[in-house]
């Protein structure tokens, strides 16, 4: 269906593709409670915090359908022009985890429609009701095989990324999918995004008040349970303020209100499904025999995957809560007492999504943010993300690019045309 739709999709002119892009994400801010309440219903994060998804799933669609992709001259002289244009490339395969179901999937959809490729959308087994939600919507809206919805049980995930009419997989998961992912669209040589795994660090700077800033870290670590590619994963606290910070790290994770996300009030919701849960209680049974937990440590005694906020001090960096994404509300604290050798620590990791440098002096966290091995890193902020500004993993986090022009260069095929005069005879 997605093959048929292409022709006629990609010869639509952009400014009615644009259109129907802001079109949809009208039509999902006219149901953004409904989709709220289904987000939450299947991925179990806060209500409030599934409406901030929505939002910016709404922003991001409206971000794209402002794009435009222009012609670039490259020569135009001596009677050579050379020109760059930039063409749609097909079928796009949308692959998409059950962290953040919709605007992991509007990452996709905004410049995949708008450059002028159709779709093909595999949603997580775990949280595939929002992203039929969105065929629904799309249905009444864009013509019919622009976009599609298939659901599985994690069984076709290869027939799509090895399909012939598949040119490119826009793929966000872990790091182990995503290497069986690349292999497989290797077969065809296909257009490939990858946006993996992290264990993004905070290095927090001696110039600053670490109860104020312990705030922010922990803001940083446990925004959806943890659930999140770019959450802050590891901390890193000069000696002298170490217990302090840690202290205060405590304090909020004791207080924190972890129930049903469909509760008023509740600030931390369940881990979203059983693996993901056993994995993470795992580092915690492990991270208990090496370090010190100050707070949190138990799965609550209730029906569902309920981790309350833990964090756990005193660890080696070679413990596996340290080396490994968690992917939860349990955040290990480390000290340091060099700049050079903590910035050796946090590069020390196969992964490089994302980072976080705290200090006020912002010349200097500039430059240690700069030493940093990671395609983002923020200073003074975190998961400052923003579809106008291009998003990319290092190393073993991710290859090619999603959000900003780089990210709707992603979808297009670039055309060299290089013109001379044919001399008279």
């Amino acid at each position: 269906a997605a093959k048929r739709a292409f022709p006629a999709w990609s010869a639509t002119p952009i400014e009615q593709r644009a259109a129907l892009v802001d079109k949809l994400a009208d039509a999902l801010e006219a149901r953004a409670g409904e989709f709220a309440s289904l987000l939450t219903s299947e991925q179990g994060k806060p209500l409030d915090q599934a409406m901030f998804e929505m939002m910016g799933s709404i922003f991001t669609l409206r971000a794209f359908a402002a794009m435009r992709l222009e012609p670039k001259t490259l020569r135009d002289e001596g009677g050579n022009t050379v020109i760059e244009h930039r063409t749609p490339l097909g079928v796009v395969a949308s692959i998409t985890p059950w962290n953040f179901p919709v605007i992991l999937l509007m990452n996709k959809l905004g410049p995949a429609l708008v450059t002028g490729n159709t779709m093909v959308a595999k949603p997580a087994p775990t949280t595939p009701l929002t992203t039929l939600l969105v065929g629904e919507i799309c249905r009444d809206i864009l013509p019919a095989g622009v976009f599609n919805t298939v659901c599985d049980q994690n069984d076709l995930g290869e027939v799509l990324t090895t399909h012939p009419d598949v040119a490119k997989v826009a793929f966000t998961g872990s790091t182990a999918t995503g290497k069986k992912v690349m292999a497989a669209a290797a077969q065809g040589v296909k257009r490939v995004t990858l946006e993996l795994g992290g264990n993004d660090a905070a290095i927090v700077l001696d110039d600053v008040d670490p109860r104020q800033v312990a705030q922010k870290v922990y803001g940083g670590a446990m925004a959806n349970a943890g659930q999140i590619c770019v959450a802050i994963k590891r901390a890193y606290v000069p000696e002298p303020m170490y217990d302090e910070f840690c202290d205060e790290l405590a304090r909020l994770a004791k207080e924190a209100v972890v129930d049903d996300g469909a509760k008023q009030g509740t600030q931390v919701g369940p881990v979203q499904n059983k693996m993901q849960f056993d994995k993470v209680m795992a580092l915690l049974d492990d991270a208990k025999e090496r370090g010190t937990v100050l707070a949190g440590g138990e799965a609550l005694d209730r029906p569902g995957y309920f981790i309350p906020p833990t964090i756990v001090r005193d660890l080696d960096d070679d413990a596996p809560l340290v080396r490994e994404e968690q992917f939860g509300p349990v955040l290990p604290v480390l000290k340091y007492d060099d700049i050079d050798d903590v910035i050796a620590r946090a590069n020390d990791s196969e992964y490089g999504l994302g980072g976080s440098v705290w200090g006020k002096d912002l010349a200097r966290a500039t430059d240690v943010a700069k030493r940093i091995d990671s395609g983002t890193v923020w200073v003074n902020q975190y998961l400052a993300i923003d579809p106008n500004i291009p998003f990319r993993g290092s190393k073993q986090s991710g290859l090619g690019g999603e959000l900003g022009e780089a990210g709707l260069h992603e979808y297009t095929q670039p055309h060299i045309i290089n013109v001379v005069a044919l001399e008279d005879a």
